[in-house]
């Protein structure tokens, strides 16, 4: 079914703050980092997040591949999956709603990080695994807007795409 155009302005995204966009980041168990090797070549990498402040951190071996594409390139993006549909999400096909953003990646020792972060991160790390090399944690900053997808917004307006996004500023203030 094909919809006339209409010259009524489109529907308003949901009303966020960038407190609501952060408690939901810090609510949620993994986001895809996207960054770009030596090559040019873009790559993405699954992690387990801590959020602290206006920063989301991450852990890695310092021998990861991850560490090396940061090194080269610390500009990055994250998208954060946000699950949605309680029950009904397992009988109807409900895309999770999403937060993305751009930030810049900073390698730093797991003493140079807050002690919050360090106990999140590094839960039941008791010693560096020699094969893998000692391990980093990475600060990411958001810089510029959160973009937003079903956050904020009912399981049925999800359906309509302009009424669905959201944009608001990763500053808190």
């Amino acid at each position: 079914m094909s919809h006339a155009p209409s010259d009524a302005p489109a529907a308003p995204g949901p009303r966020l703050t960038s407190a609501q966009v952060w408690a939901t980041v810090a609510r949620q168990p993994f986001v895809v980092v996207g960054m770009v090797n030596r090559r040019g070549e873009g790559r993405s990498v699954g992690v387990s997040p801590a959020v602290e402040g206006d920063d989301l951190w991450f852990a890695a071996a310092a021998t990861d591949w991850k560490v090396a594409h940061l090194r080269h390139q610390p500009e990055v993006s994250a998208t954060v999956p946000v699950r949605r549909g309680g029950l009904l999400a397992l009988v109807a096909p409900i895309p999770p709603a999403t937060i993305t953003f751009r930030a810049t990646a900073q390698l730093l020792t797991p003493d140079d990080a807050p002690d919050a972060v360090r106990r999140r991160l590094l839960r039941g790390v008791t010693e560096p695994d020699g094969e893998r090399g000692g391990v980093v944690l990475v600060r990411l900053t958001p810089h510029g807007d959160f973009v937003t997808y079903g956050i904020g917004v009912s399981l049925r307006v999800m359906a309509d795409t302009e009424r669905a996004r959201g944009r608001v500023p990763v500053a808190r203030g």
